[in-house]
């Protein structure tokens, strides 16, 4: 019985190691198809400026829209890494402003829908801001409070 459970034990260990590595492989295929899209759009981008040579700026303004979100995909998936395994909530915020934004700007033949989206942008706004002032594990934050309690010893 006891060899079952430690056998088991060991097996409920060794999954949240695999899922790991499933999941980091799958993020660096993620990663690399991204950069070649991001390099894709780049050559429409080019193609649109030099080629076409058209005036139509919501179109460079979509289309620079849609680069950055590549960009800061990418910018998510290396912070991932970087931060121990670690998406950082302010790239979903950046991400969701910077599609928002995308919308409004090729989408804006309804007022309605563009006030919604502008409101939307506004909440993730708020929420950002409201992030930063939340303090969370940063290392003045331990260091006051750490001081403060010693004080009182």
């Amino acid at each position: 019985m006891a060899k079952t459970k430690k056998d088991f034990t060991g097996f409920v260990k060794v999954i949240p190691k695999v899922l790991q590595t499933v999941l980091n492989i799958s993020l660096v295929f993620l990663a690399i198809i991204l950069v070649f899209l991001l390099i894709k759009e780049l050559v429409v981008f080019s193609q649109i400026l030099i080629e076409r040579g058209t005036n139509d700026y919501k179109l460079f303004l979509a289309n620079i829209l849609i680069f950055f979100l590549y960009f800061e995909f990418i910018t998510m998936i290396v912070k991932y890494f970087k931060e121990d395994y670690h998406f950082p909530l302010r790239y979903f915020l950046y991400i969701g402003i910077t599609a928002m934004i995308r919308l409004i700007i090729v989408d804006h033949d309804h007022p309605i829908n563009t006030l919604i989206y502008s409101l939307v942008v506004l909440i993730l706004i708020i929420g950002y801001f409201i992030m930063n002032l939340t303090p969370h594990d940063r290392p003045e934050v331990k260091w006051f409070f750490q001081k403060n309690h010693s004080d009182k010893d």
